[in-house]
């Protein structure tokens, strides 16, 4: 695993957009497309933005799968995961083809086809976020480090909430639906290839938990450790609790 620190969230987006790119186009270059996964959230913000507003990528040759949804909030809920990937990846870029959870109707089925879907053929990059209490997609802990299915349905954590109210996306607490439809661990870490996206200070807490303790469902994150082609991408205020020797030179 290799872990990067650069200025603000804009340089790091930047940085991250520019190997995503060249993951994207090599995938497309060996294979003539590429299967990739997506992370919403406001920590991908400039990532993304960065990412869409790239020339050169053959869009119409991406597949896109993403990595967790609520069950039971409408598309046109300003806190839907679908409807922030159709406004900050899907539209921008007009891709075609990919593949939505649909927390609305039977969350149990989606699972079991959006699994099927992923599971044809390998994903050659994951986007992937953290938590503020270190979660990894919508497994909190202590997350199931041993699942062989590609998504399932889990239970969301007081403080995993806590910080969608935080980061504006509910009202309240109550308004957070208690259940979301999640890839698993080992889904994720199937990917050739893991960017992980990580902005803010709010964020540093975990960071350190995930990369100084032990790897443990107490630290969901802290699996990207054992993925051998993982890049971490913080900025200055993520990265301020974090031992410096763990920084890539």
């Amino acid at each position: 695993m290799i872990i990067k620190v650069f200025g603000d969230k804009i340089q790091l987006g930047e940085a991250a957009a520019r190997q995503a790119v060249n993951a994207i186009n090599r995938a497309i270059s060996e294979r003539g497309q590429a299967r990739i996964i997506a992370a919403t959230g406001a920590s991908q913000f400039a990532f993304l933005n960065a990412l869409t507003k790239t020339p050169g990528i053959d869009w119409a040759r991406v597949e896109m799968f993403h990595l967790d949804e609520y069950v039971g909030l409408p598309i046109t809920h300003p806190a839907s995961f679908r409807k922030y990937l159709l406004e900050r990846l899907i539209e921008p870029t007009g891709m075609a083809n990919y593949h939505l959870l649909d927390g609305e109707t039977d969350p149990v089925e989606v699972c079991r086809r959006v699994g099927e879907e992923i599971r044809a053929s390998p994903i050659d990059v994951a986007f992937v976020g953290i938590g503020e209490n270190g979660h990894l997609a919508f497994n909190d802990p202590p997350a199931d480090f041993e699942t062989d299915e590609p998504y399932i349905i889990v239970n969301l954590d007081e403080a995993c909430r806590r910080q969608q109210v935080g980061e504006g996306w509910f009202a309240g607490l109550d308004d957070v639906p208690k259940e979301a439809i999640s890839m698993t661990v080992k889904q994720i870490l199937r990917a050739g290839e893991i960017i992980c996206i990580v902005p803010d200070a709010r964020k540093a807490q975990a960071v350190k938990n995930c990369f100084e303790n032990e790897i443990s469902p107490q630290f969901p994150a802290s699996i990207l450790r054992t993925h051998g082609e993982t890049t971490v991408y913080l900025d200055a205020e993520s990265s301020s609790l974090l031992n410096p020797e763990l920084i890539s030179k």
